[in-house]
């Protein structure tokens, strides 16, 4: 098993799921695609993660490389069928890359908030196992507001009607954070962009107001990030097991 990740700003890493990794022996490599990082051959891993950033997906003038990005999203969920995990900008790309769309919020979503699942969350193999209703970090002014062919809403909040989605079987986009660890708030408090979102939609002395509440939710959060973590590895492993029994039998 050997898992790609995308990553567009070095903060916004796997988190949580590092340790879970490490734990069960699993490899994994991270393309740091803002650093100008090439896209190595996915036919070289058994799934795809991509991460968080400050950017938009729209803003390929500055950020070339989402081209590129998109391309590869487009290959690893429509061409090879990866299992795929998107996380806030990994979300939304998942979108953009398809045929979604994806726009700026009315009202940006910031702090520890309520997300709810669906009904159609509950026979989802990614969420099997998680409360319908929970707290989960939030840090994005951006939505998915058009679904990509074959996605089903599996989470919603009252500021945004997609939290998370499920693309054909096994691509999923979660619009809010299940990823985080005690460094997470701190380390983004000192990015540029998001320190100016949270002062703009919550006052410039939020930050230790998001810190305290993320410190009290964080034992149920990593619970949830380890059973998430679990059910999408067993999606990934029973993947792997199909593709090398097609090889065999060939």
């Amino acid at each position: 098993m050997r898992i790609l990740v995308f990553q567009h700003i070095a903060c916004e890493h796997p988190g949580i799921f590092r340790e879970f990794l490490q734990s069960d022996g699993i490899a994994w490599d991270a393309i740091e695609l803002d650093e100008g990082q090439p896209i190595p051959a996915l036919d070289r891993y058994d799934a795809l993660w991509v991460m968080g950033g400050p950017m938009d997906v729209w803003q390929t003038d500055q950020h070339p490389w989402l081209v590129a990005e998109k391309a590869a999203i487009r290959q690893a969920v429509l061409g090879r069928r990866m299992p795929y995990l998107g996380l806030c900008l990994g979300h939304q790309l998942l979108a953009d890359a398809l045929d979604g769309e994806c726009k700026l919020m009315a009202k940006p979503e910031i702090g520890v908030l309520g997300v709810e699942l669906t009904k159609e969350a509950h026979r989802d193999v990614l969420f099997r196992g998680l409360p319908t209703k929970a707290k989960a970090l939030q840090w994005h002014s951006v939505e998915v507001t058009k679904l990509p062919s074959q996605a089903t809403v599996l989470a919603r909040s009252p500021d945004c009607a997609v939290e998370a989605m499920r693309v054909g079987e096994r691509a999923w986009g979660i619009q809010y954070h299940v990823e985080i660890t005690g460094e997470t708030v701190p380390q983004w408090g000192c990015v540029p962009e998001y320190a100016k979102a949270l002062a703009g939609r919550l006052g410039a002395d939020a930050l230790p107001q998001i810190e305290a509440a993320a410190k009290q939710e964080l034992a149920s959060m990593t619970l949830a990030a380890r059973r998430l973590y679990d059910n999408f590895l067993g999606v990934a492993r029973a993947h792997k097991a199909a593709r090398g029994s097609g090889r065999a039998a060939q």
